[in-house]
């Protein structure tokens, strides 16, 4: 970091944000394969969360690799660099008072490890999305798999590229087990507790 780099304190103050929002901010990070229903759940978690006054946010992987990561390819290399974006970007609306909801692949531990380093371990909720390789591309919801099995996706997550699963997840849903509705049900159960202040 350049020493001529100076961090401003401003006057309004995580804490007086999340006082006036009446509630905790944090980071669900949403991992598993592409079609595992990651956005489809993060995505139902939100609207109850702002049904009951939650101020929150979604980021996914098409609305950021579409802006601010445009410039960034598949490669092992940029998949790091694309998440430590997205985890900086996670800890700025944390700070501004936001729950997070963030769904992407994040195929690989070291890069989720590092989001919790960057958000903090107490502002991070790790949901894994456990669905199997052959169920995702069963749905094959983008057509994803059909175009890495022609060879034309390289580095795809589940059939060229690894997957490095959560070994302990904050929460696990495995999609072919449970449904939509009860998989959101469990998460907002998990995370009920969290959103209250500590001061309540």
């Amino acid at each position: 970091m350049s020493k001529n780099i100076i961090q401003h304190d401003y006057q309004v103050s995580r804490e007086d944000r999340k006082s006036k929002n009446n509630h905790n901010s944090f980071l669900i990070w949403f991992t598993g394969l592409s079609g595992s229903g990651k956005s489809t759940i993060a995505n139902l978690v939100e609207q109850q969360l702002f049904e009951k006054g939650i101020k929150t946010y979604t980021l996914d992987g098409d609305n950021i690799r579409k802006g601010i990561n445009n410039d960034l390819t598949f490669s092992p290399e940029d998949r790091t660099e694309n998440i430590r974006r997205i985890a900086e970007i996670s800890n700025l609306m944390i700070d501004a008072g936001l729950v997070v909801l963030a769904a992407f692949v994040s195929p690989y531990k070291k890069d989720r490890e590092n989001v919790k380093n960057i958000v903090k371990n107490s502002n991070f909720v790790e949901v894994f999305i456990n669905t199997s390789v052959e169920e995702c591309e069963r749905r094959d919801v983008k057509g994803l798999y059909k175009k890495a099995r022609a060879g034309e996706i390289k580095n795809m997550t589940g059939i060229s590229a690894p997957y490095e699963a959560p070994e302990q997840p904050d929460i696990e849903i495995k999609t072919e087990e449970v449904s939509v509705k009860e998989a959101v049900n469990k998460i907002i159960n998990h995370i009920t507790p969290k959103l209250k202040l500590d001061n309540e």
